[in-house]
């Protein structure tokens, strides 16, 4: 039997695997704040030790710049490897324009039987069930404001716009002294910052804890929110009188901004999300 020939090339294709592959995708880091990655690592090789894991990254840049595989490329290599089923589980917070492009490279591969699970914020339960967690970081009336810094869209025909506006207007209904913004798109941070000056809140509160609602608080948190040139979040609040501060964690003898992935609550809710999808895998 030639190994080149018919026969030969169809006794080497693996046999399909009865499990899924379970990947994990993140936007990634081109930053030091790693350490999050890790923590999520340790615990899927806890949990799901039964399972092969893969990860995959949805930034283009990053995947270019740190030789890092894409989703498509890592549904390719689970398909080459025999799985027939697949769990992606997005360590994403919001479903915007990123949750939608995995829905659709998830489509390329009509021979997988993709189950997309859910991002961090995909259900108002799962928004409420979160700041049930953070508040416990929530500076209290007497002694502060607090500015929830989102990571917010460029684009206006997003529909995850709604989610950022639905959840400015949560966070002020429910909270005395607490704001949202976005880095980019709505809540609009100069506006968010025209009411504070407006209302002289910085008269009011003396402080202002920002507190990042990112998965990974790296380049956005250092540069974005609290950065030392004029455009930064810290450096705007400062000059209208305020004192802020962003909350830092130490991992691994380091110290890095407080992103949700610090929270074992978050960790766990995301670990719920994968464990349901598994669920569907094993009826579908």
């Amino acid at each position: 039997m030639h190994q080149q020939g018919y026969i030969g090339r169809k006794m080497r294709v693996p046999a399909l695997k009865e499990r899924p592959a379970i990947v994990i995708v993140t936007f990634g880091t081109s930053s030091r704040a790693k350490g999050p990655l890790k923590i999520f690592q340790q615990q899927l090789e806890k949990l799901f030790f039964e399972y092969e894991i893969f990860w995959a990254y949805s930034s283009n840049i990053i995947c270019r710049k740190k030789v890092l595989p894409s989703l498509q490329t890592t549904l390719a290599q689970v398909e080459t490897a025999g799985f027939r089923k697949v769990i992606v589980q997005p360590l994403h917070i919001f479903p915007g324009t990123e949750y939608q492009q995995m829905a659709e490279t998830c489509e390329f591969f009509p021979g997988l039987r993709v189950f997309l699970s859910e991002t961090l914020f995909h259900r108002w339960n799962f928004v409420k069930e979160t700041l049930a967690v953070i508040e416990s970081d929530f500076l209290q009336p007497e002694d502060g404001l607090n500015l929830l810094a989102l990571h917010g869209t460029l684009l206006t025909s997003d529909p995850v716009n709604i989610v950022y506006l639905g959840l400015e207007k949560l966070v002020a209904d429910l909270y005395p002294n607490v704001l949202a913004a976005s880095i980019e798109g709505v809540p609009d941070p100069d506006a968010v910052f025209a009411v504070i000056k407006r209302n002289n809140l910085a008269a009011k509160y003396k402080k202002i804890r920002i507190i990042p609602m990112m998965y990974l608080a790296g380049m956005h948190a250092e540069d974005d929110l609290m950065g030392s040139d004029n455009k930064s979040w810290r450096t705007i609040l400062e000059k209208m009188g305020f004192s802020v501060d962003c909350l830092m964690v130490e991992y691994e003898n380091e110290q890095f901004f407080k992103g949700l992935a610090y929270y074992p609550e978050v960790i766990s809710f995301f670990i719920d999300r994968l464990q349901r999808s598994l669920q569907l895998a094993k009826l579908y």
